[in-house]
């Protein structure tokens, strides 16, 4: 085709819409009227057109999606038992979460071997990860490992500052993609998507600080996405422009990020919990469309239940039908070119390298992170968020509108829904991760 298909219509200007919409508005103002705020402090405008577009080149997988299940290992034998089902009926990806080391053996049987499987250790032993590494022996094998997202999340090392680095330099000499960067942390904390993505880079960039520019072959990122349906599109894709634009300065190039995304928990509901499952849809697209390599689904009672057939079936096959009644396989590409995506992309991108460039300067993250800065920002931001849902600005449904005063829960609880409070010193301050309706629902829970 030598011409597009609608050159014979004369094109609009930003200015002839803007006229237009300002007749329309009958003297209402159009800046008071139809422009808003984001929590990063940009205006959002009710039209974009074409001089909006970027065109911005950006490494995106070359396949789409991977459908992963998460699955805590207790017993390993009913951890295989049950990855092997969630293989068969769907799942092509496998998250295994663990507090102990294991036998790895046992926990893969029957496994394919080509299974992308990602490991989240909640422990720190180089000699474990190492066999373990040793035995998957895959470049799509993941070991989750995040000594710095460890320390700000529970403000503490796993042993001290150089023991911790010397047990990861021992993983890093022996295994592939074994870093993570806990990028969810700052999400479900409550900070805004500029921060998420500033403080996600420059948590990595300890790492590459640390251990130099090879290691960005290990390094993977861990990211929430929550219900601001174009802008979680737009933050996956601003990071891996981020991250490209970070590895560039330490000589790396065409290095795709791998992005492993879940739906935030922050905005899940104790209460009108089936709720949740249009929530998760909504966020998975949203994780689907910015590109993410792969899409782990939280269950719609992830928040109160223990895990269990039901919750992980449905939350499995809201991704399958996402990605095979919806057609949406192979669509790492289907955001480029859209006039509004590309264009708060850009502004998002802009201002977290803001940020970065601030953190840089006043000495890195580790040192921000000790010094409590980053715990201060993430705090104001995730207070104003709080405000905003007590006032009903934010809106959860069936939490702070449309309440169904006949909902109980009391007798439902398998799992404390709510922040614990941990009486333990801390090196730093921790950065806690905490829902928004959480003080709603312990008041309606006293008085149920």
């Amino acid at each position: 085709m030598t011409k597009f298909l609608f050159n014979e219509f004369e094109g609009t200007s930003p200015e002839a819409w803007k006229q237009k919409i300002q007749v329309d508005l009958k003297g209402a103002d159009y800046n008071k009227t139809l422009l808003w705020q984001t929590n990063e402090g940009f205006n959002i405008r009710p039209f974009y057109t074409k001089q909006d577009g970027t065109n911005t080149k950006i490494n995106l997988p070359k396949k789409g999606f991977k459908i992963c299940q998460t699955i805590f290992i207790d017993d390993v034998k009913i951890a295989n038992s049950l990855a092997v089902d969630a293989l068969k009926r769907g799942a092509n990806a496998i998250q295994f979460k663990a507090s102990k080391p294991f036998d790895p053996k046992n926990l893969l049987k029957n496994f394919p071997g080509d299974t992308p499987i990602y490991f989240q250790l909640s422990f720190l032993d180089a000699n474990f990860k190492t066999k373990l590494a040793k035995f998957c022996h895959a470049t799509n094998t993941y070991i989750q490992t995040d000594i710095i997202g460890n320390l700000a999340a529970t403000g503490n090392w796993f042993f001290n500052l150089k023991e911790d680095y010397n047990q990861l330099e021992k993983v890093i000499s022996a295994s592939n993609n074994c870093i993570s960067v806990s990028g969810e942390l700052y999400q479900n904390a409550g900070a805004n998507i500029s921060q998420q993505l500033a403080y996600t880079l420059a948590h990595a960039n300890e790492y590459l600080n640390q251990f130099g520019a090879n290691v960005a072959d290990k390094i993977s990122f861990n990211f929430a996405v929550s219900s601001n349906y174009f802008f979680e599109i737009a933050k996956i894709r601003a990071f891996r422009i981020l991250w490209e634009s970070l590895l560039k300065e330490y000589g790396v190039e065409n290095k795709e990020a791998h992005i492993f995304t879940q739906p935030s928990l922050r905005n899940k509901t104790l209460y009108d919990y089936n709720v949740n499952m249009l929530r998760t849809t909504s966020e998975c697209m949203s994780a689907i469309l910015g590109g993410s390599n792969t899409v782990a689904n939280v269950a719609y009672d992830e928040i109160y239940h223990k895990s269990n057939e039901f919750g992980a079936r449905i939350s499995r096959n809201q991704l399958l039908i996402l990605q095979q009644e919806s057609n949406l396989q192979e669509a790492q590409n289907f955001a480029d070119g859209t006039y509004y995506i590309e264009s708060i992309t850009n502004q998002l991108a802009e201002k977290a390298l803001d940020i970065f460039k601030q953190i840089e300067k006043s000495g890195g993250f580790l040192k921000q992170l000790k010094a409590g800065i980053i715990q201060k920002k993430i705090t104001e931001n995730a207070l104003k968020e709080e405000e905003k849902f007590n006032n009903k600005e934010t809106i959860l449904l069936g939490s702070n509108l449309q309440i169904n005063k006949a909902d109980k829960m009391k007798q439902d609880l398998e799992l404390y829904p709510f922040v614990k409070q941990r009486n333990i010193k801390t090196l730093i301050a921790p950065i806690i991760r905490k829902r928004l309706s959480e003080n709603l629902e312990k008041e309606r829970l006293d008085h149920e």
